[in-house]
């Protein structure tokens, strides 16, 4: 990398060090927007700090939240209303998926740190026939075409993080401090593997480094 390059991905970093936002929250609207207006059983895999277990509570009569990092977990809990029908776990998603069947599936920020055809088809056997799964990933970019959209968002990037704040200082979300692992895999190879796993599932790429995949379990 030349060291322009390396000089601006780094002030970047700083930029963003400076104006933290949560780039998968920033989704969540787009991925409720996915699912059925009443669900009774939903399962949010990769739940971090709850923020979309409890957007979904107000549409699913149970969610379940799952997490491999006890740490963030148990702040999720304490950041939830002790009510009925939310509750977090503690598992991997790779071996300690709940049984379910479950209505609705999400699955945010996840899948690159797993194996991702055997991950995408545990999650396809827990649905219910008609259930939804929604999946937000993160991609590693390869082609020309990656690479300019990745050059449309750094702009967007840095005008969101001075919107959000633009009131003062603002604190690191508890969601962004999460572990977290570089993507490995391309669109290209997220397509074709999901393709196999789940015939008919729908891809597309969003602007802030993100892709989504939704299907729909045959009925």
């Amino acid at each position: 990398m030349a060291p322009l390059a390396q000089r601006a991905l780094a002030a970047i970093d700083r930029f963003n060090d400076a104006h933290p936002w949560d780039h998968n929250a920033h989704y969540h609207r787009w991925i409720l927007d996915r699912l059925p207006e009443r669900a009774g059983l939903a399962l949010d895999v990769g739940c971090g700090g709850g923020d979309l277990v409890r957007s979904l509570a107000d549409r699913a009569d149970e969610v379940v939240g799952l997490d491999a990092d006890p740490r963030i977990v148990d702040l999720a809990r304490r950041a939830t209303d002790p009510r009925a029908g939310i509750s977090f776990r503690v598992g991997d998603a790779a071996a300690d998926l709940p049984a379910g069947p479950f209505d609705v599936i999400t699955c945010v920020a996840v899948l690159h740190h797993l194996p991702f055809a055997p991950t995408l088809e545990r999650l396809r056997d827990r649905l219910v026939p008609g259930g939804v799964l929604v999946v937000l990933g993160v991609h590693r970019s390869a082609l020309f075409t990656d690479h300019l959209i990745d050059a449309a968002a750094v702009p967007a990037n840095l005008a969101v993080g001075l919107f959000r704040g633009r009131g003062g200082p603002v604190s690191r979300p508890t969601s962004m401090t999460a572990r977290t692992a570089p993507a490995a895999m391309t669109l290209v190879e997220i397509a074709r593997e999901a393709g196999r796993a789940l015939p008919g599932v729908r891809l597309r790429r969003h602007l802030f480094w993100r892709h989504s995949l939704v299907w729909h379990a045959p009925v």
